[in-house]
C-alpha cells in the first residue's frame, strides 16, 4: 500500500475489506449461513486491525468485534486519533444469499486541537460491497433534492421500533426496510429513501462511518430529540440517530417529540 491520506485510507481499507468478503461469500457459498458470518466478521475485522496497526501505529482503534477489555480501553480518552470500525454491518444481510444490503464501516474520530476533552469525525467511508458502491469523505456524494410527495424512512428489516410506525402515521410517511444501518443511512444520501429514524439501540461503531459521510455531504445526522452525536465516548452506546435530507430534518424532529408526548 503506498501512504494515503485519512479520507483515501478509510476509503481503501473500507473498499479492501469489501472485496475480501465478496471473495469469501463466492468461496464459501451459503450453505451454512452462520459459519459464513462469524468467518466474514473475523476475517474483515483482522485484515482492517492489521493494516490499521502498519499504516497508523500511533492510532488507536474501536472495532465491533474487539473484546471487551479493547473496546472499553481507557487509553482511548486521551487518545488524539481514533479509528472506529465495523468490519462487517449487517452479518444476518451477509449470511443470505442475493441480500445486499450490508456494509463495511471505517471512521476517523480526532480530538479538536486545543480541547480539553472532545473531537469530532474527521473522515470515513461506508463500502457496499455487493452493491458495487463506497462512499466516502474523499468526494461526499450531491444529496438528491426534497421529494415533493411522501417521505421514505428506511428501518430495520427485522426489528423497526415501534414509535417509528406511530411517526410514519403521524406524517404519512412511507417506511422501507432495509438491512444494515450503514445502508439505510447510504440509502438517503443515494436517494433510495429520504430518512432513517432508529431508537433500538446500537453502537458509535454502527454509525460513524456513515455518518461521516453524511455530514461530508451535507445531510442532517443527530439523535432523536435534535442533540448532536457524540463518538469515542468511555461507553461506545448511542442508541438512537436521525440522517435525514437537511430541509426535512425540522419536521421529522418535530414528528418525533409529538410521538414521544
Amino acid at each position: 500500500m503506498t501512504i494515503r491520506d485519512d479520507h483515501a485510507l478509510a476509503r481503501d481499507l473500507a473498499s479492501e475489506a469489501g472485496e475480501a468478503l465478496l471473495a469469501l461469500r463466492a468461496g464459501e457459498g451459503f450453505d451454512d449461513p452462520a459459519a459464513l458470518r462469524d468467518t466474514g466478521d473475523r476475517q474483515s475485522h483482522l485484515l482492517l486491525m492489521e493494516a490499521l496497526s502498519r499504516l497508523r501505529p500511533d492510532d488507536l482503534v474501536l472495532s465491533e468485534e474487539a473484546t471487551r477489555e479493547e473496546r472499553f480501553d481507557p487509553r482511548r480518552q486521551s487518545a488524539e486519533r481514533v479509528w472506529i470500525v465495523d468490519p462487517l454491518d449487517g452479518t444476518r444481510e451477509f449470511g443470505e444469499d442475493g441480500r445486499a444490503d450490508w456494509a463495511v464501516h471505517v471512521a476517523l474520530w480526532q480530538r479538536t486541537p486545543g480541547a480539553d476533552a472532545g473531537g469530532a469525525l474527521a473522515a470515513g467511508a461506508v463500502a457496499l460491497p455487493a452493491q458495487g458502491v463506497t462512499l466516502s469523505t474523499v468526494a461526499p456524494p450531491e444529496l438528491p433534492p426534497t421529494p415533493a410527495g411522501r417521505v421514505r424512512i428506511a428501518v430495520s428489516r427485522t426489528r423497526p421500533p415501534e414509535f417509528v410506525r406511530k411517526l410514519a402515521d403521524l406524517l404519512d410517511a412511507e417506511l422501507v426496510p432495509i438491512g444494515s444501518a450503514g445502508a439505510k443511512i447510504s440509502a438517503v444520501l443515494t436517494g433510495q429513501v429520504d430518512a432513517y429514524v432508529h431508537a433500538g439501540g446500537q453502537y458509535e461503531w454502527d454509525s460513524a462511518a456513515p455518518v461521516a459521510v453524511a455530514l461530508a455531504a451535507g445531510a442532517h445526522a443527530s439523535r432523536i430529540d435534535g442533540s448532536p452525536l457524540t463518538y469515542n465516548q468511555d461507553n461506545p452506546s448511542l442508541p438512537d440517530i436521525l440522517v435525514s435530507l437537511p430541509d426535512l430534518a425540522p419536521t421529522l424532529l418535530a414528528g418525533i417529540r409529538d410521538v414521544h408526548r
